[in-house]
């Protein structure tokens, strides 16, 4: 018994020493580009100079956190951070399933592979190009939809009126990532037993009974592990989609601004490096918090598809 402890590590890498050096890549990059730069979290307690730098600026205490939650900007930007984000998790989900079970029921296998091909295809367009062909259609003056809407004697007003963007957010997000996001699901779906289906097949099951109660209820342990893995981030907006389309117009920041664009904006227009990094640890902060509580259901609900 002694002798296998004592060999045990040596014998673990002699057996599955290739495994372990697929993983070098993986932990360099964590290293080098998440567990590095919390180092600078340290601005998150000093009256940060970028002449001094992080050694020699001095110590402020909780004073950019008490500005932070002073200011009550945070309050807001937390709220669109969280609301946009259940939204485009809920219907993203919903969508890429909806598409994975709607290409296993295709047939014909030309057609399978252009549909998938197509519904892939957004993902790879940058958040600038769709800014431009959205604005192609709602640009107040030129814009298409805006055309049409003042043919019905309605004002296109969709660059002041802030109530518009959280419904064209989800619809952009839904129409970029759903197909790119059915990836896993078709996965699962290749992989159920044929032999289920034939089972349902002589038991006279309609095609819906077993999309309902063979398809889905498999794919709910993959469902649960993706939508833990996109709370992980819940609290981080999507920057290059909001910032592209939003920029800096003031008068729709009561629905998109989030805290990702307003620690942007804070570093760029104020350049106080302090308060931006105190409200980045207050993001990551949260989003730990509410990744170990989401995980604590999901363990009740599926315990294989928790994360730990």
């Amino acid at each position: 018994m002694m002798h296998k402890r004592k060999h045990g590590f040596l014998y673990e890498m002699k057996q599955n020493g290739f495994l372990y050096l697929l993983t070098v890549p993986g932990i360099v990059f964590f290293t080098i580009f998440s567990y590095l730069p919390m180092l600078g979290l340290v601005m998150a307690f000093q009256d940060f100079s970028m002449r001094k730098g992080i050694f020699g600026s001095p110590f402020n205490g909780l004073a950019n956190f008490s500005f932070l939650f002073a200011t009550g900007d945070i309050w807001r930007v937390t709220a669109n951070t969280l609301y946009l984000n259940i939204l485009f998790i809920v219907s993203t989900t919903l969508m890429s399933v909806c598409l994975a079970i709607l290409f296993s029921e295709v047939r014909n296998q030309k057609l399978k592979r252009v549909t998938q091909s197509l519904s892939i295809l957004p993902n790879f367009v940058s958040w600038t190009v769709i800014a431009l062909f959205l604005d192609a259609f709602i640009e107040p003056s030129t814009g298409m939809v805006s055309k049409v809407m003042i043919a019905q004697g309605l004002t296109p007003d969709f660059y002041s009126n802030p109530s518009f963007w959280p419904p064209i957010f989800v619809l952009l997000k839904v129409w970029q990532g759903a197909g790119y996001g059915a990836i896993v699901y078709i996965a699962t779906i290749v992989g159920i037993d044929p032999q289920i289906y034939e089972a349902a097949d002589i038991d006279g099951a309609t095609r819906m009974q077993k999309i309902f109660r063979i398809t889905v209820p498999i794919l709910r342990p993959t469902i649960i592990l993706m939508s833990l893995f996109s709370v992980g981030r819940i609290f981080y907006g999507d920057f290059g989609m909001i910032y592209a389309i939003i920029g800096d117009n003031g008068l729709l920041f009561s629905t998109t601004d989030v805290i990702d664009t307003y620690v942007y904006r804070m570093m760029r227009m104020l350049r106080n490096y302090g308060m931006s990094a105190a409200t980045g640890m207050y993001q990551s902060v949260l989003g730990f918090v509410f990744i170990v509580l989401v995980n604590t259901i999901a363990r009740k609900l599926e315990p294989d598809s928790a994360l730990f």
